[in-house]
């Protein structure tokens, strides 16, 4: 693996710039743990500084100068040292030389390592940092014994001294997407942070561990790794080298916090003497971390743990795996997760043999989403004689594994121990949810509606009506589904997860017909109740998350969506691979960044949603749908294309309900590929149809699409009974007394504004569009009244040119159509004329270097001020920063 591109660290590098080049130009050291990057982060600052100015000598102290004096500059003084000099007379000496080689330019030492200097080289960069036109900068490695000169330096403030922490989160995604040439999806990039815990080496020894593995592929762009690692042996040495040699007794406390932690201290210490913990902690081995009342114990790193359970035999790990659920069980579970910790130790030590505990573990591990947990605490359930519970619980999860047809052969094998109806109503509703969901068979709707009149136990009857409400929504027979919810509702023996599945159907139903109050009532009452159902139906958080995401979206509440995708289901989906709820997440930020404008993120999240969501037969449709948003933002017609011929193989029938979005997707990548008329035609179908299901949520969306294709005053909808039809603006108008919230009523504002060609209404809306964090509107409404103003000659196309401009700088590539309207038609020579004109160069100056005459280079410039709407070159620089794509000083 070469040298990696040096990525992130943004801050700590402006910081060492300003510690060198600043009007003090003290310097810094910089204090971290091994591999944390510290000597790549001095290396990439000094090599940054102008050789005519700075004199740069690098020092990389080490072991083996050490113990020579003078060692650690051996790369900078002379072979030669003068003879007969005291101590002080040499350090003196080793300035000058310094001094000399300098040659007048200010003196960088840049000492990595500098732990490991020998006393006279630390005396002499102690002295060097004390002179007038040197700086001193440098890197300490945590838990060395430092130098005394070198430890003066900052106790005299002759240097700043600094931690370098970890890479955040986002530095680590940055760093594997430059290392892989490709943006790694979410979760892959939480897991090797977590694993690297931050550390670039760390982090280079996992990416070469699974690089060339099939754990690590590469779909629609983006790079997946599931989780499973086979450490290199160079990565294995490494921490071998961290952990060092170990008593029996520390080996037992590592051990057993390996296979254990988070391991309470009290727990822990029941096992193995107090003296040895206190030993593991001072060698950094473990570290104590406040949990409640309890004091847990965690390993220092979290691939300590990989390597101390790969060295492990196999029987020792049994035997303590085994130690561990005993010494648990003895004190009693006091944690709700302790049941699913000491049947996992069960389990892998081999000694499991309730399998009523396995159930209630795989349970548990489900309710937090950890699928690939939860499937094999399942199926050891079954083997072990666990019967019904197990089967259908292993045949829910095989379901979110996108496994249904394992999961119906699960089910199916039995099918004769259904026993009572209660039973009878778990095991029809488990395998409706596969067929239907899982391989979009559409008679299961049928199907479960029959066998559910044959019940007459009304609970039973209730979770088959809650099954069947929601599938008939998915379906599109909204009434029926409507009906069918609102009867459960009304049944007292209905259980919780039966009437909040069937409230999520409600609350789905409002959203689209715009009643977004009554859905934000309902899907907080569901939440209200979740500890009533997510033991039963911990799945019944996607009905929940796409009631509410399709709320949000709706509304264009952008802070909501940010809200719930960063929320604790967000974090449990990623971390537990449960990836309907990853997929679904990253949809919602895909359209959050889209109406930001955001298009590369948008694009990244809609990428890594397809990615995810490959072998899905939910979301898929939708996620390609969204990149296809996403793609057509950018003008990239053709894989806004491709995206749509995806989405429409991947749709399944199963989710009708999801219809809006897809063919509101169409029109932007017929509009994208220059296809207007089809685009419209698409969206006044689109409308007529969303009109006759009731959807008025969707609709206002749809006919805002309208208006920005230029047709608010283009008819919409049935012929009125005096032979008119009512324009888009008078529907949106209509619609925005009807559907709640406050985008409704600024969409009307819009699509009037545009009807009427009001440049001041449409600046208006376009602060309207801003206020709700909406910078695409907001820059799409403005670039209206810009193209308006400069029709008409206005003096005020400046003031607006220069709004356009600041609201472009929010977004980056845009191409949509309402922006390419309004964009003039400039030639390549009037590009070039007008930048430089722009830039304050004269008509003389511009025909020099355009080798034009200076009347070529007037007439150029009168054609362009016509073009912009202009009258002179006072204006022609915030004219063209209000054009997409160019920032007023280069011509794309």
């Amino acid at each position: 693996m070469g040298r990696w591109r040096f990525v992130g660290r943004t801050a700590e590098l402006d910081r060492l710039q300003v510690a060198v080049t600043g009007a003090e130009g003290r310097g810094i050291f910089f204090t971290g743990s091994a591999g944390i990057g510290k000597s790549r982060l001095l290396r990439q600052g000094v090599d940054a500084l102008p050789g005519d100015e700075y004199a740069v000598w690098w020092i990389a102290a080490s072991a083996t100068t050490a113990a020579m004096p003078f060692g650690g500059l051996v790369q900078v003084l002379p072979v030669e040292q003068p003879q007969g000099l005291s101590p002080a007379g040499i350090l003196r000496w080793a300035v000058e030389v310094l001094q000399q080689q300098a040659a007048g330019r200010r003196i960088v030492l840049a000492v990595d390592d500098a732990h490991l200097l020998d006393p006279p080289s630390a005396a002499l960069v102690h002295l060097v940092a004390r002179s007038e036109n040197a700086s001193v900068v440098g890197t300490l490695r945590d838990g060395e014994q430092i130098p005394l000169p070198i430890r003066a330096l900052w106790t005299d403030d002759l240097v700043e001294h600094a931690e370098l922490s970890p890479l955040t989160p986002t530095e680590t995604a940055g760093l594997l997407a430059a290392i892989l040439d490709g943006p790694v999806d979410g979760g892959s990039a939480d897991r090797l942070g977590r694993l690297s815990a931050g550390n670039p080496l760390l982090l280079r020894e996992l990416v070469h561990a699974v690089q060339g593995s099939e754990e690590l592929t590469e779909r629609y762009g983006i790079w997946t790794w599931t989780g499973r690692l086979e450490l290199a042996p160079s990565l294995t040495e490494l921490i071998d080298i961290r952990i060092g040699q170990l008593s029996p007794g520390v080996r037992a406390v590592v051990e057993l916090v390996a296979f254990g932690e988070p391991l309470g201290l009290r727990l822990l210490t029941k096992a193995v003497e107090q003296a040895d913990v206190e030993t593991a902690e001072e060698r950094g081995l473990v570290t104590m971390v406040k949990s409640d009342r309890r004091l847990d114990v965690r390993l220092a790193h979290p691939l300590y743990g990989e390597v101390v359970r790969r060295h492990c035999p196999v029987s020792r790990t049994r035997r303590l795996q085994a130690h561990l659920a005993e010494l648990l069980e003895g004190v009693g579970s006091r944690r709700r997760e302790d049941l699913l910790r000491v049947a996992v130790w069960r389990l892998d030590s081999g000694t499991a043999q309730d399998p009523s505990m396995l159930v209630a573990a795989a349970g548990q591990a489900f309710a937090r989403y950890d699928v690939p947990l939860a499937t094999r605490l399942a199926r050891a359930a079954l083997d072990a004689g666990g019967g019904f519970d197990a089967a259908e619980l292993l045949a829910t999860i095989l379901m979110f594994a996108d496994r249904p047809a394992e999961a119906l052969g699960v089910l199916d094998a039995v099918a004769t121990d259904t026993g009572d109806e209660a039973r009878l109503s778990r095991w029809l509703t488990a395998r409706g949810m596969v067929s239907y969901w899982g391989l979009s068979q559409e008679s299961t709707v049928a199907e479960i509606a029959r066998r559910g009149t044959e019940l007459t136990d009304l609970a039973a009857q209730a979770r088959i009506r809650a099954f069947e409400a929601i599938m008939r929504l998915h379906r599109l027979d909204a009434p029926a589904a409507l009906r069918l919810a609102q009867g459960v509702l009304d049944r007292p023996a209905a259980s919780v997860a039966a009437r909040e599945l069937a409230r999520c159907t409600i609350a789905h139903l409002h959203a689209v017909q715009g009643q977004l109050r009554r859905s934000a009532t309902a899907v907080d009452l569901v939440q209200a109740k979740a500890a009533g159902w997510r033991a039963d139906m911990p799945y019944l958080q996607l009905a929940v998350e796409l009631a509410r995401g399709t709320r949000l979206a709706l509304s264009g509440d952008l802070t909501g969506i940010d809200t719930l995708v960063a929320d604790e289901f967000a974090d449990l989906a990623d971390a537990g691979d449960f990836r309907l709820g990853t997929g679904y997440l990253a949809i919602l930020r895909a359209y959050a960044a889209r109406l930001r404008g955001r298009s590369d993120a948008a694009l990244q999240a809609a990428l890594g949603a397809c990615a995810v969501l490959a072998t899905s037969q939910v979301y898929a449709g939708l996620a390609q749908a969204e990149r296809a948003q996403a793609a057509a933002l950018r003008g990239d017609a053709r894989q806004a294309a491709e995206a749509m011929a995806e989405a429409d193989r991947l749709h399944a029938p199963s989710m009708a309900v999801l219809y809006p979005w897809l063919e509101q997707a169409r029109a932007a990548a017929l509009a994208a590929g220059g296809d207007l008329t089809g685009a419209v035609t698409q969206l006044h179908g689109l409308v007529d149809r969303l009109r006759a299901d009731g959807f008025a949520g969707h609709e206002t969306l749809v006919l805002h699409d309208l208006v920005r294709l230029g047709k608010a005053a283009a008819p919409t909808g049935p012929t009125c009974s005096d032979g008119s039809r009512r324009t888009v603006a008078q529907r949106l108008a209509e619609l925005s007394e009807q559907v709640d919230g406050e985008l409704p009523p600024l969409l009307a504002r819009h699509a009037r504004a545009a009807a009427d060609s009001s440049p001041a209404q449409l600046l208006a809306v376009a602060d309207g569009f801003t206020d709700l964090g909406l910078a695409l509107p907001a820059a799409e409404a403005a670039a209206g009244a810009v193209q308006l103003l400069r029709q008409r000659r206005s003096p005020e196309v400046t003031a607006a040119s220069e709004r356009l401009a600041v609201l472009l700088g929010c977004c980056d590539m845009v191409h949509t159509p309402p922006l390419r309207a309004a964009t003039p038609a400039l030639t390549g020579r009037e590009w070039q004329v007008a930048r430089l004109a722009a830039d304050g160069e004269t008509s003389r100056a511009i025909a020099e270097q355009l080798f034009l005459s200076a009347r070529t280079v007037e007439n150029h410039l009168q054609r362009i001020y016509s073009k912009l709407g202009v009258t002179g070159r006072a204006e022609l620089r915030a004219a063209l920063r209000s054009i997409p794509g160019h920032d007023g000083t280069s011509a794309n």
